[in-house]
Formats: C-alpha cells, structure tokens, sequence
C-alpha cells in the first residue's frame, strides 16, 4: 500500500471527474435511461481514436471479424505475441471503450508483448448479460486456442466484473482457463448491498450507489441482480487462476472487492490485493502518477 497524499493531478481529477462524468444521484429512473440512450446515440459506432500514433504509441490497430459486437486487436510492435490480453473496458455498463482504455491497452501491449483483444460488448439499457456473456466466452476461447503462452482475462470496474464472471464460466467447463485474472475496481455486486456499501458513500466522490443499482438492474434484466453472472462476487472462485486486484480507499465499491478478496483466498485462489489509500475508483486506468506503478504490475502480471 501506498502512503503519503495523492498527488496533485490526482486531487485535481478528484475535483473535474465528478463534475464532467455526471456523478449525481437517481432522481428519475426514466430520465436517467433517456439521457444514457441519447448519449450512447450520440457516440456511435466505437472505432480507435483518431490520434492512434499517439495515443496508441506505434501499435497496430485491427477490426477482428466474426462476431456480434466490435472486437478490437492490438498487437506491439516485433514478433507476432506468444500470449494475450482479453481486456473488457469498464464505463458501468452503459459506457462504451473511451480514451482511457485505449491509452491504457496500448500501453499494456508494449509493455508486455501481449496482444491485447478488446471488445465492444453491448451495453445496458438496450442490452443484458445474456446478449454478452456467450459471445464472450467464446470470444475468450478462441483467442486462447491461439494464443499459445496464455491468455490474462483484464477488466476495470464493469468489465473487471465482467471478466471476473466470464472467468467463472470458463472454470465451470471443460476447454481453455485463463492463465491469470486481473481486476481494477471490480464491479462485482450489482445490487450494492455489501456490507459497509453505505457508510463508503461518504468517501467516493465519483460514483453514486443509486445510479450504479439502477444500472445493475438494467444489467440483471428479468433475472435476479444478486445471479452470479450479474453479480460474480456470489459466484463460484474455485478453479480461478492467478488473481491480481487493485482498487483505492476513495471509492464506493471498496467493501464489495474487500470481500471479494476475502472470498478468492478461502477458496485457495493466489491473490494478490493491493490497497491504495486515498486514490479514487479505477485509479489505475485515470493520468496519473499514482497510476503507473499499477500499470507497470499488471504488465508485468502479464509477461510472468
């Protein structure tokens, strides 16, 4: 765990990020799904930043063919990657790839030789679990079978959920295991009612418990919210690989990856846990310098 005050980028984005990513309470169910149906409209279809060379530091970019939504290809520079990254971006699940998950999976790519495969899974409210999780498990499969040296199943919040809950899927059949998980901020309990979840409002100046159990309403669609595809940390963690998780004090979903933590080390899964005191939600995937050192874990928890 890190000591000491965030830094001074740090408590900036404390102050901007709350203000430019809508973080206020649910006054309108109906409203709020209006606004995110528009905003999604608005966004289109997801393509790479147009700025690639540099945002995306010299690596190639490819649409890969044959599946239901975009999936996305990043391959660094050199010899074709003996190993793989399935990287599933977070965004509350009504939020699609942004900037920083691009900056984020090219800088992964080089640093670790990985390639790294991102999709564009649907979102909520149009879409549910069941629109993404088999295409994902397939999607996880095959990239296994070619990928020689292994596959990392990587997320940050939703998608940290996400692939938390595809992993579980993988560990319940016979074929391809991830060789590791890593989880930023995981979003694992969609219903918010971890102990300890109210009295960590106080302290994430981000997220809203209200809008994040709406959105995981949306998500659950007619199914039960606390199902373990909906809400992993309900899940099964036998059969999980090599675990790494990172998440900060200030942010809301603190108790939930505490206990999912808890969970993964009573079931023997080896697990790494760091703690970073005073950071915010997904520290790691924000410009930083808190960030980098997060970054260059998860790098090197890939090359391993």
């Amino acid at each position: 765990m890190r000591t000491g005050r965030p830094s001074l980028v740090h408590q900036l984005l404390t102050r901007v990020i709350p203000r430019i990513r809508d973080s206020s309470e649910v006054v309108d169910a109906e409203e709020v799904r209006r606004e995110v149906l528009a905003r999604q409209a608005r966004r289109g279809v997801v393509r790479p930043p147009r700025s690639g060379g540099r945002l995306l530091r010299g690596c190639t970019v490819a649409a890969l063919d044959g599946h239901p939504f975009p999936v996305f290809e990043l391959r660094p520079p050199g010899p074709a990657p003996v190993r793989a990254v399935l990287y599933l971006h977070g965004g509350a699940l009504v939020g699609d790839i942004d900037l920083f998950h691009w900056r984020l999976t090219a800088g992964l790519a080089a640093a670790s030789g990985a390639r790294v495969v991102l999709p564009a899974y649907p979102l909520a409210p149009t879409h549910t679990w069941r629109d993404s999780h088999p295409a994902l498990l397939r999607l996880f499969e095959q990239v296994a079978i070619e990928s020689p040296q292994g596959v990392t199943l990587m997320g940050d919040s939703a998608g940290g959920g996400l692939a938390l809950a595809v992993a579980q899927q993988a560990a319940s059949l016979p074929g391809p295991q991830p060789t590791g998980l890593a989880l930023v901020s995981p979003w694992v309990d969609l219903a918010g009612d971890t102990p300890g979840t109210e009295e960590q409002r106080a302290h994430d100046p981000w997220l809203r418990l209200t809008k994040m159990r709406l959105y995981g309403g949306w998500w659950a669609g007619d199914d039960d919210v606390h199902r373990p595809e909906v809400s992993p940390l309900h899940g099964a963690m036998t059969g999980l690989p090599d675990t790494v998780v990172l998440c900060g004090t200030r942010d809301l979903l603190l108790p939930q990856v505490r206990a999912l933590v808890t969970r993964l080390r009573a079931a023997g899964v080896p697990t790494t846990y760091r703690e970073q005191k005073g950071l915010l939600h997904n520290y790691p995937v924000l410009p930083t310098p808190e960030a980098r050192p997060a970054r260059r874990e998860l790098a090197a928890f890939v090359s391993r």
